[in-house]
């Protein structure tokens, strides 16, 4: 029988913690609670889960406090941030010091199941040591073979997400991160912004449908106003998982606070 995945919630509001739990039991996960960063590690030690759910802003240890604690004794742990509209930029800078992704609230339980089931996809890469392409360009061509840039230079991320490249002329091409890719698997449909619209930093930017009907947030790792999209990409999604740092691009944005926002970034092959 195969084993359920086991999933910590924490939060200081029992509601909140209850709501999570529901949602997630419906996916019949073995779910826990716990009401601080305190008696979350406690457990942690105790239990070893493969997903900590954690709310960013909880009185005495933080939820960020809480992923550096973990994230230090358990690198390959997957850690999902419960952020508030205000807190989105250090939800993004959660993720440059490890987290997997964050979830804004209000959401919907299957938002919350559809990012578990993506969580839980990244451990198993994890656990195959599965490398990402900026990982797969390290490595020296056989004798003989002709060596392929595979990623461009110079690409900032949010880590394991989106990224995002400054073109010569100011503007930004932001596209999908190929571990995201991975996690996602099979890309059934793509909702894309429309032209003109303004995005912020940390924000959705797309929305991502894949092949079992889970629905996927992407978050702009810039701030601006989109002034293309890939329409190539409405005939051919498969272009994405084959060439995600060139053809593959999802949007291009001319940037309102660039300098401010590439801060909040790592470079690609810094993650």
């Amino acid at each position: 029988m195969e084993r359920k995945a086991k999933v910590l919630v924490v939060d200081d509001e029992i509601p909140v913690c209850k709501s999570v739990s529901s949602a997630l039991e419906q996916d019949v996960y073995t779910v826990d609670i716990a009401l601080s960063g305190e008696e979350a590690l406690a457990k942690e030690g105790k239990h070893n889960y493969d997903v900590i759910i954690a709310d960013l802003m909880m009185p005495g240890m933080s939820g960020m406090d809480l992923l550096r604690v973990v994230k230090e004794k358990r690198p390959e742990l997957t850690v999902i941030m419960i952020t508030g509209y205000p807190s989105i930029k250090t939800a993004v800078q959660a993720m440059k010091l490890g987290a997997f992704d964050y979830l804004p609230k209000p959401f919907t339980p299957k938002e919350l199941r559809s990012l578990v089931s993506r969580a839980l996809q990244r451990s198993q890469l994890y656990e195959e040591s599965i490398p990402s392409v900026a990982e797969l360009e390290e490595v020296e061509p056989e004798e003989g073979e002709a060596a392929e840039t595979l990623v461009p230079e110079r690409l900032y991320c949010i880590p394991e997400h989106s990224w995002a490249k400054v073109e010569d002329d100011g503007t930004v091409r932001i596209g999908i991160h190929d571990i995201y890719l991975m996690t996602v698997k099979t890309l059934s449909s793509v909702e894309f912004p429309d032209e003109y619209e303004i995005v912020n930093q940390g924000e959705v930017c797309l929305k991502i449908t894949d092949a079992n009907g889970n629905v996927h947030r992407l978050w702009s790792p810039v701030s601006g106003m989109i002034i293309a999209v890939n329409r190539e990409l409405k005939r051919d999604y498969s272009q994405v998982m084959r060439d995600p740092y060139r053809s593959g691009w999802m949007l291009l944005i001319e940037p309102m606070r660039l300098k401010e926002d590439l801060k909040n970034l790592v470079t690609l092959t810094d993650e």
